[in-house]
Formats: C-alpha cells, sequence, structure tokens
C-alpha cells in the first residue's frame, strides 16, 4: 500500500506538522488528522522511481565502459561501412570488404 504524506492546517492557516499514513489507493483522501480532529491537506511528492528502471540507467547498462568491463565488445558503424571498434578487444576497424585494422 502507498504511503501518503499529509500537513495539519492550523486555525489561522498557518501550516502544522507534516505526517504519513498508510492507506489503500482506493480510500478517500483525509480532511482531518485521524488523532487530533484538525484539517489537513495532502503534501504531494514525487514518485519514487526505481532508479534501474530510469532511461539514465539504460544508458549506464549499455555504456561503452561498462560494456568493456563486462567483456562484451561493441562495434559501431561508420560512413563507407566500416565498423569502428566502441568497447572490448578485437581489431580496431572492419571494413565491409572484410578486411580488419588494428
Amino acid at each position: 500500500m502507498p504511503i501518503y504524506t499529509y500537513q495539519v492546517i492550523k486555525a489561522d492557516g498557518a501550516l502544522g506538522d507534516v505526517f504519513e499514513i498508510v492507506a489503500k489507493m482506493s480510500d478517500p483522501a483525509l480532511t482531518v488528522h485521524p488523532e487530533t480532529g484538525e484539517e489537513v491537506q495532502r503534501v504531494y511528492q514525487a514518485p519514487n522511481v526505481a532508479y534501474r528502471y530510469t532511461e539514465m540507467a539504460g544508458k549506464q547498462k549499455f555504456s561503452n565502459k561498462n560494456l568493456d568491463k563486462l567483456g562484451f565488445t561493441k562495434y559501431q558503424k561508420e560512413p563507407g561501412g566500416t565498423y569502428r571498434r566502441m568497447a572490448g578487444s578485437g581489431p580496431e576497424y572492419i571494413h565491409k570488404d572484410g578486411k580488419f585494422n588494428n
């Protein structure tokens, strides 16, 4: 179940204490503090996205440095049909005619 954050609103309109509560997504939002009965408002926060599923994590997994560290070889196509080694070991270039350059 998600954790929701609420903030107490004082009688004079000032903001009070912040607290968290675990509730079902289908439960209605709180309007009063469950213990004190004071008026509350929900505090919206950025979602906690697991790092391994972000775009940046994907880029790091397939970076030349990481591929080299894991023992993979990566070639990138260049103009003219030549492939240049970007990570790993092997010939520096592979030409479209099958020749290699070290």
